[in-house]
């Protein structure tokens, strides 16, 4: 595949760099420029700001709003008209009368003229179907509210007539009985002590509904300020608060290697989130981050989420966030910058993979070579023998 060029240069060395890394270097006269090659219209830009021609010329006065009303109001009055061609008459049209021109004759296929009439053939049918093939046909429509779950799927699956039919009492059916989930049997002490000896088969953790203490929070973090190992980290519904919050974010600033943290259904504030999300910044290594439905901070708030999201977008590696936003600007912004880490981070796998690919043909090729050179070394000896 031919690489793409731009006035002879090769544009594979730009496919890395961030379009706002690249507008941010440009001086002001540098952007003027790139502004004239760029549409425009938009509606958003003052209507001064749409075209190429800007005064640059300095006032020769003060604004006189009065007088300048006055001048363009004496300008039209003493503007003679223009001469019309046609004198204007009551009642005459002046000019051509416009008529639409002949539509195209679209040739048809002789099968295409014939019409058919089913409507007696659909009353016979249906007047002669069977209460299954009625339940049938409406499963196949789509009509849901004419029969029960137990129809529609005997319906499906070709089982045959189920119930009491269109006329009979509708008997419901019993619920399926699940198993409730067990419950979390996580050791928390054991855990800990593994994530402070740096145990290698120690890469994922879930306190999910355990309610750990501030002692056990405590340990917890400082074992993960020196944790090499551990990836996933999960503290859902355990008690979580501002106090434990912020060792839990000194500790993210220190770790390396964790790429999920979950603290969903806690007690952490607006301002706690805040800092988590802060903390994020410093190794820039998690992927993912799950605070929602916090008890104390339902509602986070115009200034958090601005807080937040200013924050996210200084983040390039952050690739998936779960937090409510009840405001579409900072929903939109978050939203956008994310995308724009997936597809960074798409790009950067996909490269390291071609160029992988490119290096084995490459290897391939040499090989190819050295057997292609030893086959014809032992043919010519055998012929000379």
């Amino acid at each position: 595949m031919t690489s793409k060029k731009l006035y002879g240069k090769d544009l594979k060395e730009f496919d890395d760099v961030d379009v706002d890394d690249l507008l941010t270097q440009l001086s002001a006269e540098e952007l003027e420029i790139l502004s004239k090659e760029v549409d425009p219209d938009d509606r958003f830009m003052p209507p001064d700001q749409r075209t190429n021609y800007h005064c640059e010329r300095e006032p020769t006065g003060p604004v006189d709003r009065k007088q300048l009303i006055e001048h363009i109001n004496k300008i039209a009055l003493e503007t003679p008209d223009q001469p019309e061609n046609v004198p204007f008459v009551a009642g005459v049209v002046r000019g051509k009368k416009w008529i639409p021109p002949e539509a195209p004759v679209i040739a048809t296929r002789e099968d295409e003229g014939v019409s058919f009439n089913l409507e007696d053939e659909y009353e016979q049918a249906l007047g002669t179907a069977t209460e299954e093939e009625l339940v049938d046909l409406a499963a196949i429509l789509g009509f849901h509210s004419m029969m029960n779950q137990d129809q529609y799927h005997a319906s499906l699956l070709n089982k045959g007539k189920v119930g009491l039919g269109w006329d009979g009492v509708t008997k419901a059916s019993q619920p399926k009985a699940l198993p409730f989930e067990p419950p979390n049997t996580t050791d928390p002490e054991q855990s800990i002590l593994k994530v402070y000896d740096d145990d290698s088969k120690t890469i994922e953790l879930c306190f999910n509904n355990i309610n750990l203490t501030d002692d056990q929070f405590d340990r917890l973090f400082k074992a993960l300020e020196i944790n090499t190992r551990l990836e996933v980290l999960s503290l859902s519904n355990t008690g979580l608060t501002d106090r434990t919050a912020e060792k839990l974010a000194t500790a993210l600033e220190k770790n390396a290697t964790l790429r999920v943290i979950n603290i969903e259904t806690n007690q952490v504030s607006a301002n706690g989130i805040v800092r988590l999300v802060k903390s994020l910044l410093v190794q820039k290594n998690i992927e993912e981050f799950r605070a929602s439905n916090q008890l104390t901070a339902h509602v986070l708030g115009n200034k958090a989420e601005m807080d937040i999201t200013q924050c996210i977008e200084q983040n390039t590696t952050l690739m998936r966030v779960g937090l409510f936003f009840e405001f579409n600007d900072a929903r939109s912004r978050v939203a956008n910058h994310l995308q724009k880490n997936i597809d960074r981070t798409l790009d950067s796998v996909s490269n390291l993979l071609s160029k992988k690919l490119y290096k084995k043909l490459v290897d391939f090729d040499d090989h190819f070579d050295d057997i292609s050179q030893d086959w014809l070394n032992v043919t010519l000896k055998s012929m000379i023998d």
